[in-house]
């Protein structure tokens, strides 16, 4: 086996396997903190206050987290696809609403602007573009 075919075996599956990991990490992250760790500590009867206060420390972390995960995620996208891939390919896309999403979210953190409901929502949909993103093939195991 020549030298050349095993250094180009390499970065394609070094880039799945940071592409597996990434996702896990912060997909896994989102879903788990809204739909288990919150409501658990609800029923185990810690007080609303402190739950709101939990997770109001959690979540930026999270979405900081997530922003951080789908940024390497594009890098991996563009590495493999090109930079094409990634406004033509639905995984670029998701990876794109993400960021702005977490972007978003983040200055509203920051007292850029006020609303009552976008964080919730934002944190829902990158969620829910986490998911679709969980249906996709990784770059590189499309065949």
């Amino acid at each position: 086996m020549s030298r050349s075919v095993i250094s180009d075996r390499q970065p394609a599956r070094a880039g799945i396997i940071t592409w597996q990991l990434a996702q896990t990490f912060w997909v896994g992250g989102l879903w788990l903190l809204q739909f288990m760790v919150l409501p658990a500590l609800g029923r185990i009867g810690l007080a609303p206050l402190l739950v709101e206060e939990i997770a109001g420390s959690l979540k930026p972390l999270l979405v900081g987290f997530a922003a951080f995960c789908s940024a390497l995620q594009a890098l991996v996208l563009v590495q493999v696809t090109g930079l094409r891939g990634l406004w033509r390919d639905v995984r670029g896309q998701l990876l794109l609403a993400v960021g702005l999403l977490a972007g978003s979210q983040l200055l509203m953190r920051a007292g850029w602007f006020e609303s009552l409901y976008w964080a919730s929502f934002s944190y829902l949909v990158m969620a829910l573009c986490g998911l679709m993103l969980v249906l996709q093939p990784a770059p590189g195991r499309e065949h």
